[in-house]
Protein backbone atom coordinates (compact mmCIF):
# COMPACT_ATOMS: atom_id res chain seq x y z
CA UNK A 1 0.00 0.00 0.00
CA UNK A 2 1.52 3.40 -0.93
CA UNK A 3 0.66 6.78 1.23
CA UNK A 4 1.25 9.28 -0.86
CA UNK A 5 0.92 12.06 1.63
CA UNK A 6 3.22 10.39 4.28
CA UNK A 7 6.30 9.17 3.01
CA UNK A 8 8.26 8.40 5.99
CA UNK A 9 7.59 7.85 9.59
CA UNK A 10 9.76 7.63 12.28
CA UNK A 11 9.21 5.96 15.10
CA UNK A 12 11.65 6.46 18.89
CA UNK A 13 11.23 3.97 21.67
CA UNK A 14 10.45 0.35 20.55
CA UNK A 15 10.16 -1.05 23.98
CA UNK A 16 7.21 -3.57 25.07
CA UNK A 17 4.33 -0.82 23.47
CA UNK A 18 6.44 0.73 20.92
CA UNK A 19 7.54 -2.07 19.26
CA UNK A 20 4.14 -3.59 18.67
CA UNK A 21 2.56 -0.09 17.56
CA UNK A 22 5.58 0.27 15.14
CA UNK A 23 4.88 -3.33 13.67
CA UNK A 24 1.09 -1.92 12.81
CA UNK A 25 2.48 0.91 10.87
CA UNK A 26 5.33 -1.13 8.81
CA UNK A 27 2.28 -3.65 8.61
CA UNK A 28 0.16 -0.97 6.79
CA UNK A 29 2.43 -0.37 4.44
CA UNK A 30 4.10 2.81 5.47
CA UNK A 31 8.01 3.25 5.63
CA UNK A 32 9.06 2.86 8.67
CA UNK A 33 12.55 4.47 10.02
CA UNK A 34 13.51 3.50 14.25
CA UNK A 35 15.31 4.46 16.66
CA UNK A 36 15.53 3.33 20.38
CA UNK A 37 18.44 3.40 23.08
CA UNK A 38 18.89 -0.56 22.94
CA UNK A 39 18.98 -1.25 18.82
CA UNK A 40 18.77 -5.09 19.90
CA UNK A 41 14.64 -3.83 20.81
CA UNK A 42 14.41 -2.71 17.11
CA UNK A 43 16.17 -6.13 15.45
CA UNK A 44 12.60 -7.91 15.11
CA UNK A 45 11.19 -4.64 13.04
CA UNK A 46 14.11 -3.95 10.77
CA UNK A 47 14.05 -7.91 9.91
CA UNK A 48 10.49 -6.73 8.55
CA UNK A 49 11.43 -4.00 6.43
CA UNK A 50 11.79 -0.75 8.99
CA UNK A 51 15.25 1.23 8.40
CA UNK A 52 17.44 1.28 11.52
CA UNK A 53 18.78 5.24 12.71
CA UNK A 54 21.72 5.87 14.59
CA UNK A 55 20.77 8.94 16.39
CA UNK A 56 17.15 10.03 16.69
CA UNK A 57 18.62 13.37 14.58
CA UNK A 58 18.90 10.64 11.23
CA UNK A 59 15.73 8.62 12.34
CA UNK A 60 13.47 12.33 12.35
CA UNK A 61 15.59 14.17 8.93
CA UNK A 62 12.88 14.15 6.20
CA UNK A 63 9.64 12.38 8.53
CA UNK A 64 6.66 13.65 8.29
CA UNK A 65 5.75 11.97 10.88
CA UNK A 66 7.40 11.65 14.11
CA UNK A 67 5.96 9.30 16.98
CA UNK A 68 7.78 9.12 20.42
CA UNK A 69 7.32 6.75 23.24
CA UNK A 70 9.93 6.48 25.88
CA UNK A 71 9.56 6.17 29.58
CA UNK A 72 9.92 9.36 31.50
CA UNK A 73 8.96 13.21 30.84
CA UNK A 74 12.74 14.04 31.46
CA UNK A 75 13.40 11.39 27.98
CA UNK A 76 10.87 12.90 26.67
CA UNK A 77 11.92 16.52 27.15
CA UNK A 78 15.43 15.43 25.65
CA UNK A 79 14.03 13.76 23.04
CA UNK A 80 12.02 16.68 21.92
CA UNK A 81 14.16 19.79 22.89
CA UNK A 82 17.78 18.96 22.93
CA UNK A 83 20.38 19.97 20.42
CA UNK A 84 20.30 17.10 18.53
CA UNK A 85 16.31 16.70 19.44
CA UNK A 86 13.23 16.01 17.42
CA UNK A 87 12.53 20.10 17.11
CA UNK A 88 15.65 20.69 16.21
CA UNK A 89 16.02 17.73 13.25
CA UNK A 90 12.82 17.07 11.90
CA UNK A 91 11.41 19.12 8.44
CA UNK A 92 8.91 21.66 8.31
CA UNK A 93 5.40 20.90 8.30
CA UNK A 94 6.10 17.32 9.84
CA UNK A 95 3.80 16.03 12.85
CA UNK A 96 4.70 15.29 16.00
CA UNK A 97 3.20 12.57 18.25
CA UNK A 98 3.98 11.73 21.72
CA UNK A 99 2.62 8.16 22.67
CA UNK A 100 4.53 8.17 26.33
CA UNK A 101 2.78 9.05 29.18
CA UNK A 102 4.23 12.29 30.65
CA UNK A 103 3.60 15.92 31.68
CA UNK A 104 0.39 18.20 30.75
CA UNK A 105 2.57 20.87 31.13
CA UNK A 106 5.65 19.33 28.98
CA UNK A 107 3.07 18.42 26.43
CA UNK A 108 1.87 22.37 26.22
CA UNK A 109 5.47 23.29 25.87
CA UNK A 110 6.35 20.79 22.91
CA UNK A 111 3.35 22.30 21.21
CA UNK A 112 4.38 25.50 21.45
CA UNK A 113 7.49 24.98 20.48
CA UNK A 114 6.97 23.34 17.54
CA UNK A 115 4.63 25.44 15.98
CA UNK A 116 7.34 28.53 16.67
CA UNK A 117 9.42 26.45 13.72
CA UNK A 118 6.65 25.55 11.37
CA UNK A 119 5.09 22.04 13.13
CA UNK A 120 3.17 20.32 14.64
CA UNK A 121 3.05 18.66 18.05
CA UNK A 122 -0.06 16.94 20.15
CA UNK A 123 0.35 14.60 23.23
CA UNK A 124 -1.29 10.90 22.33
CA UNK A 125 -0.82 8.82 25.31
CA UNK A 126 -2.54 5.18 24.86
CA UNK A 127 -4.20 2.89 26.67
CA UNK A 128 -4.69 -0.97 26.47
CA UNK A 129 -1.61 -2.21 27.84
CA UNK A 130 0.67 -4.35 26.01
CA UNK A 131 -2.23 -6.72 24.32
CA UNK A 132 -4.22 -3.56 22.91
CA UNK A 133 -0.52 -2.62 21.34
CA UNK A 134 -0.38 -6.26 20.23
CA UNK A 135 -4.01 -6.54 18.72
CA UNK A 136 -3.79 -3.41 17.53
CA UNK A 137 -7.27 -2.21 19.77
CA UNK A 138 -5.84 0.99 21.98
CA UNK A 139 -7.54 3.57 23.05
CA UNK A 140 -5.66 6.82 21.74
CA UNK A 141 -6.05 9.97 23.89
CA UNK A 142 -5.36 12.70 22.16
CA UNK A 143 -4.65 16.50 23.00
CA UNK A 144 -5.96 17.74 20.26
CA UNK A 145 -9.49 18.59 18.45
CA UNK A 146 -10.87 16.18 15.97
CA UNK A 147 -11.60 19.44 13.26
CA UNK A 148 -7.73 20.01 13.63
CA UNK A 149 -6.22 16.46 13.08
CA UNK A 150 -5.71 16.13 9.03
CA UNK A 151 -7.60 12.97 8.14
CA UNK A 152 -4.26 11.02 6.39
CA UNK A 153 -3.05 11.69 10.28
CA UNK A 154 -6.25 10.21 11.60
CA UNK A 155 -5.63 7.01 9.07
CA UNK A 156 -2.43 6.67 10.08
CA UNK A 157 -3.27 6.59 14.23
CA UNK A 158 -6.21 3.84 13.21
CA UNK A 159 -3.17 1.50 11.87
CA UNK A 160 -2.51 0.45 15.71
CA UNK A 161 -6.14 1.48 17.68
CA UNK A 162 -9.79 1.21 18.29
CA UNK A 163 -10.89 4.56 19.04
CA UNK A 164 -9.96 7.68 19.25
CA UNK A 165 -10.79 9.95 22.25
CA UNK A 166 -10.24 13.93 21.66
CA UNK A 167 -9.50 16.61 24.22
CA UNK A 168 -9.39 19.72 22.29
CA UNK A 169 -6.18 21.26 23.49
CA UNK A 170 -2.21 20.52 24.09
CA UNK A 171 -1.63 18.94 27.34
CA UNK A 172 -5.30 17.85 27.64
CA UNK A 173 -4.59 14.42 26.37
CA UNK A 174 -1.82 13.76 29.24
CA UNK A 175 -4.21 14.92 31.97
CA UNK A 176 -7.09 12.53 30.51
CA UNK A 177 -4.48 9.67 30.66
CA UNK A 178 -3.82 10.58 34.06
CA UNK A 179 -7.54 10.43 35.46
CA UNK A 180 -7.40 6.69 33.81
CA UNK A 181 -4.06 5.67 35.27
CA UNK A 182 -5.79 6.82 38.81
CA UNK A 183 -8.44 4.76 38.81
CA UNK A 184 -6.17 1.81 37.17
CA UNK A 185 -3.66 2.00 39.99
CA UNK A 186 -6.36 2.21 43.02
CA UNK A 187 -8.80 -0.71 40.90
CA UNK A 188 -5.06 -2.94 41.15
CA UNK A 189 -5.33 -2.09 45.46
CA UNK A 190 -8.61 -2.81 45.67
CA UNK A 191 -8.51 -6.21 43.70
CA UNK A 192 -5.50 -6.67 46.06
CA UNK A 193 -6.97 -5.72 49.05
CA UNK A 194 -9.83 -7.71 48.21
CA UNK A 195 -7.92 -11.02 47.64
CA UNK A 196 -5.61 -10.79 50.21
CA UNK A 197 -8.95 -10.47 52.68
CA UNK A 198 -9.87 -13.59 51.35
CA UNK A 199 -6.58 -15.66 51.58
CA UNK A 200 -6.55 -14.78 55.00
CA UNK A 201 -10.41 -15.97 56.18
CA UNK A 202 -9.24 -19.27 54.70
CA UNK A 203 -11.55 -19.02 51.78
CA UNK A 204 -11.03 -19.79 48.12
CA UNK A 205 -9.49 -16.99 46.02
CA UNK A 206 -10.07 -17.80 42.47
CA UNK A 207 -13.82 -18.40 44.26
CA UNK A 208 -13.69 -14.82 45.38
CA UNK A 209 -12.73 -13.05 42.33
CA UNK A 210 -15.22 -14.92 40.34
CA UNK A 211 -18.01 -13.46 42.99
CA UNK A 212 -16.29 -9.86 42.18
CA UNK A 213 -16.02 -10.31 38.23
CA UNK A 214 -19.61 -11.24 38.46
CA UNK A 215 -20.45 -8.46 40.74
CA UNK A 216 -20.21 -4.86 41.62
CA UNK A 217 -16.60 -4.73 42.64
CA UNK A 218 -15.68 -5.99 39.37
CA UNK A 219 -13.01 -3.63 37.11
CA UNK A 220 -10.95 -3.69 33.96
CA UNK A 221 -8.32 -3.99 35.93
CA UNK A 222 -9.62 -6.85 37.78
CA UNK A 223 -10.31 -8.65 35.02
CA UNK A 224 -7.36 -8.14 33.24
CA UNK A 225 -4.78 -8.39 35.93
CA UNK A 226 -6.27 -10.12 39.01
CA UNK A 227 -5.92 -13.74 37.46
CA UNK A 228 -2.37 -13.16 36.62
CA UNK A 229 -1.67 -11.85 40.42
CA UNK A 230 -3.15 -15.75 41.92
CA UNK A 231 -1.61 -17.34 39.05
CA UNK A 232 1.60 -15.57 40.04
CA UNK A 233 2.23 -14.50 36.76
CA UNK A 234 4.23 -10.84 37.02
CA UNK A 235 5.52 -10.19 33.43
CA UNK A 236 5.21 -6.83 32.69
CA UNK A 237 2.67 -5.54 29.71
CA UNK A 238 3.42 -2.51 31.59
CA UNK A 239 6.31 -1.97 34.45
CA UNK A 240 5.38 -1.13 38.00
CA UNK A 241 7.99 2.12 38.31
CA UNK A 242 6.10 3.39 34.82
CA UNK A 243 2.50 2.55 36.82
CA UNK A 244 4.60 4.89 40.15
CA UNK A 245 5.59 7.45 37.71
CA UNK A 246 1.97 8.09 36.20
CA UNK A 247 0.49 8.10 39.37
CA UNK A 248 3.35 10.86 40.81
CA UNK A 249 2.46 12.83 37.45
CA UNK A 250 -1.12 12.67 38.67
CA UNK A 251 -0.46 13.78 42.07
CA UNK A 252 1.97 16.43 40.74
CA UNK A 253 -0.47 17.84 38.59
CA UNK A 254 -3.48 17.82 41.20
CA UNK A 255 -1.39 20.07 43.37
CA UNK A 256 -2.19 22.95 40.37
CA UNK A 257 -5.74 22.66 41.63
CA UNK A 258 -5.48 21.91 45.32
CA UNK A 259 -6.82 19.13 44.81
CA UNK A 260 -6.27 15.99 47.50
CA UNK A 261 -6.60 12.60 46.04
CA UNK A 262 -6.45 10.05 49.00
CA UNK A 263 -6.42 7.03 47.34
CA UNK A 264 -4.33 8.12 44.51
CA UNK A 265 -1.75 8.89 47.30
CA UNK A 266 -2.21 5.57 48.58
CA UNK A 267 -1.63 3.62 45.69
CA UNK A 268 1.60 5.99 45.40
CA UNK A 269 3.44 4.96 48.16
CA UNK A 270 1.90 1.05 47.36
CA UNK A 271 3.75 1.24 44.02
CA UNK A 272 6.64 3.26 45.52
CA UNK A 273 7.29 0.26 48.12
CA UNK A 274 6.74 -2.20 45.98
CA UNK A 275 9.52 -0.86 43.33
CA UNK A 276 11.80 0.46 46.67
CA UNK A 277 11.77 -3.44 46.89
CA UNK A 278 12.81 -4.42 43.94
CA UNK A 279 9.85 -4.90 41.54
CA UNK A 280 10.28 -1.74 39.48
CA UNK A 281 10.38 -4.01 36.37
CA UNK A 282 7.58 -6.09 36.95
CA UNK A 283 4.38 -5.53 35.74
CA UNK A 284 2.24 -3.68 37.66
CA UNK A 285 -0.37 -6.92 39.13
CA UNK A 286 2.83 -7.70 40.97
CA UNK A 287 1.45 -5.46 43.73
CA UNK A 288 -0.40 -8.56 44.96
CA UNK A 289 3.30 -9.62 46.56
CA UNK A 290 2.98 -6.88 48.76
CA UNK A 291 0.54 -8.93 50.69
CA UNK A 292 2.31 -12.37 50.02
CA UNK A 293 4.52 -14.31 52.44
CA UNK A 294 8.23 -12.85 52.34
CA UNK A 295 9.37 -16.19 50.42
CA UNK A 296 6.84 -15.82 47.67
CA UNK A 297 8.37 -12.65 47.71
CA UNK A 298 11.64 -13.58 47.35
CA UNK A 299 11.17 -15.81 44.79
CA UNK A 300 9.43 -13.10 42.48
CA UNK A 301 12.34 -11.51 42.82
CA UNK A 302 11.71 -8.58 45.59
CA UNK A 303 13.95 -8.03 48.42
CA UNK A 304 12.64 -6.66 51.87
CA UNK A 305 16.32 -5.51 52.80
CA UNK A 306 16.28 -3.19 50.40
CA UNK A 307 14.16 -1.02 52.70
CA UNK A 308 16.55 -1.38 55.67
CA UNK A 309 19.31 -0.37 53.05
CA UNK A 310 17.94 2.74 52.09
CA UNK A 311 16.63 3.68 55.63
CA UNK A 312 20.29 3.56 56.66
CA UNK A 313 21.42 5.50 53.95
CA UNK A 314 20.81 9.03 55.21
CA UNK A 315 21.54 10.75 51.81
CA UNK A 316 18.84 8.75 50.13
CA UNK A 317 15.79 11.70 50.64
CA UNK A 318 14.33 10.85 47.83
CA UNK A 319 13.55 6.93 48.83
CA UNK A 320 12.49 8.05 51.93
CA UNK A 321 10.12 10.66 50.97
CA UNK A 322 7.29 9.48 48.64
CA UNK A 323 5.64 12.57 48.60
CA UNK A 324 9.23 14.69 47.22
CA UNK A 325 9.31 11.54 44.88
CA UNK A 326 6.23 12.59 43.50
CA UNK A 327 6.47 16.13 43.07
CA UNK A 328 9.88 14.88 41.13
CA UNK A 329 7.61 14.52 38.23
CA UNK A 330 7.11 18.14 37.66
CA UNK A 331 9.51 19.66 35.78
Amino acid sequence: MLHKTISKVAFIGTGIMGSAIAGHILDAGYRLVVNTRTKAKADALVARGAVWADSVADAVRDADVVFTMVGYPDDVEDVYLSSGGVLACAKKGAWLIDLTTSSPELARDIHDAAEVVDMHAFDCPVTGGEQGAIDGTLTLILGISEKDLPEEIAELLRTFSSKLCFFGHAGAGQTAKLCNQVSFAECIVAYSDALALAQQAGLDPHAVLDLILSGTGTSGAATTYAPKSLDGDYKPGFFAEYLRKDIGLALAHSEEFGLTMPGAETAFALFDLLCSVGGSRLGGQALSLLYADEADGYAAGLDWSLIEDAADDSNDDERRDGERRYRHYKL
